[in-house]
């Protein structure tokens, strides 16, 4: 660690002194962030808690995945998971077996239901993406992945349909009705991408009306909706379809990545920085369907991610009036969409788990801060989202947001981080607080939060050794919270690095 860095972290939580100094600080040295804790200005939903994705059904039923999700749950307050492939053969749900030889004549749900039962009892309801197709249903042998998903349409909507039907009235008979109905169902994963989706776009309208039909007929209040595009395309188109062809829809999905292509996502010639890419791409899907016959039915943002503490809580604040819920890709490092990965932690882009064989990740640690807000949103001013709990207490996230180059397609291949950014110094004030208040304030950045220090202490290992596994977990943690009171106007003053939160407790 060098000088500067120790001095730094030395510094992170200001002395009495120093806040007693803040008036003769140059106005321009410091950001000033205002909060004020007598006027709430609605609720604060937590809508980043509502779902994580993660890699397929299969991956689901792994110890080191249930590890990383009872964490989720418990920590972070996370209430569903979003997967792929519920329907892959790798699950027997259609396969060709010698049980069954060669051609299995119903379908075969012992695997879904411990995929399904494994969720439940982690607290934690699925999110329903209805893929990939069966091999027995499907039109042709088109596959991605490590998995051999099937992303053919299937021999006919008529067949799908039916199957869907055998799927809910299966599901209904083990779990209940009313607890179904609390799943919400997606059609489908990026139909809009030739490699998870070998058909057209009409083929995908058509192929989503009769699944969703299917589903309503088993009972009107099941959830569905799609269309689970990439980069937010066919919105508008979708919606038209959906009205014209009178299909169910109960709420829009999509996906959006900071490293996606602009011109695709913008058009021609308009560009954001990452922080604002993705919540700028929501503002303008909640356009396209408050312009359709949809009006003001729920946007899930599925898909997301990013790795960097501040650009998450900016990106969730800026898609508070926009989403319903959002799903940051993905939850845990055991992930083999893209293969069995030769890591646990690397530099650079580590791939999108945001916990590893259960050390924690700056990203996951985030969500451990966000969770700690409350669900009333108070007035701000500057980089916070501030909040009163349920006991009347004061919970604030003050973020300093760097410009940090996030991947788009394969993230694991990058070997170093862009940052562009510098440590900041912020003054805040709460108005309507006690003078000396006493506050407690916790740090996630890449340093504080982060197992990468005491990992490259220990050589970088590619094969990290159990007992190293046990010390990363402890180091990772979220360090004790500093103590500090505020000065007779209700302020203080933190220090943070580039990519730095701090959640800020009034006690």
């Amino acid at each position: 660690m060098t000088a500067d860095r120790r001095t730094f972290l030395k510094n992170g939580a200001l002395t009495l002194a120093a806040v007693a100094a803040w008036p003769a600080l140059a106005q321009e040295q410091v950001v000033q962030v205002s909060i004020d804790t007598r006027q709430v200005t609605g609720s604060l939903p937590h809508i980043w808690e509502e779902c994580a994705g993660s890699d397929r059904a299969a991956i689901t039923l792994r110890e080191s995945w249930r590890l990383d999700l009872d964490r989720w749950h418990s920590e972070a307050g996370l209430k569903r998971v979003r997967f792929h492939g519920i329907f892959n053969d790798e699950l027997g749900v259609y396969a060709p077996s010698i049980l069954n030889r060669g051609k299995a004549q119903t379908p075969n749900f012992q695997n879904v239901d411990r995929v399904y039962d494994g969720l439940l009892a982690r607290g934690v309801s699925p999110f329903i993406e209805l893929s990939f197709m069966p091999k027995q249903l499907a039109s042709a042998a088109r596959q991605f992945g490590f998995y051999a998903a099937n992303i053919s349409p299937p021999v006919s909507n008529e067949v799908w349909a039916s199957f869907i039907q055998s799927f809910l009235t299966h599901l209904i008979d083990r779990y209940g009705l009313d607890t179904v109905k609390s799943w919400p169902i997606e059609v489908w994963n990026e139909p809009n991408l030739g490699f998870f989706w070998s058909g057209t776009q009409q083929q995908y309208f058509e192929f989503y009306k009769a699944t969703a039909v299917a589903i309503k007929s088993i009972d009107a209040g099941l959830q569905v909706g799609g269309p689970s595009t990439a980069r937010a395309e066919w919105l508008s188109e979708f919606a038209a379809y959906c009205a014209e062809n009178n299909a169910p829809l109960d709420f829009f999905s999509t996906h959006v990545y900071a490293g996606d292509d602009k011109k695709i996502l913008f058009g021609d010639g308009v560009s954001y920085p990452p922080a604002d890419v993705i919540p700028e791409a929501m503002r303008r899907a909640r356009e396209k369907i408050d312009a359709s016959a949809f009006r003001e039915r729920p946007l899930w943002l599925t898909e997301w991610s990013s790795d960097s503490p501040a650009m998450i809580a900016h990106i969730v604040a800026e898609c508070l009036p926009h989403c319903h819920a959002m799903s940051q890709w993905a939850l845990s490092g055991t992930f083999e969409e893209l293969g069995v990965a030769d890591y646990i932690l690397k530099e650079g882009s580590g791939g999108w788990g945001m916990l590893a064989q259960g050390i924690a990740l700056p990203s996951f640690n985030t969500y451990k801060l966000l969770h700690a807000l409350g669900v009333e949103r108070l007035a701000t001013e500057g980089p916070a989202l501030a909040s009163r709990r349920a006991d009347r207490s004061i919970a604030a996230l003050v973020w300093n947001l760097a410009e940090v180059v996030q991947p788009s397609g394969i993230p694991d291949q990058s070997h170093t981080r862009s940052v562009q950014g510098a440590a900041k110094r912020y003054g805040v004030e709460f108005a309507g607080a006690r003078s000396g208040q006493r506050v407690h304030i916790r740090y996630v950045d890449q340093e504080r939060g982060s197992p990468m220090p005491a990992w490259r202490a220990m050589g970088s290992p590619q094969y990290i050794k159990p007992d190293q596994i046990k010390l990363l977990r402890q180091r990772a943690e979220i360090g004790p919270p500093d103590t500090q009171r505020l000065d007779a106007a209700g302020r203080l003053l933190i220090d943070l690095p580039p990519e730095g939160v701090a959640l800020i407790e009034l006690i």
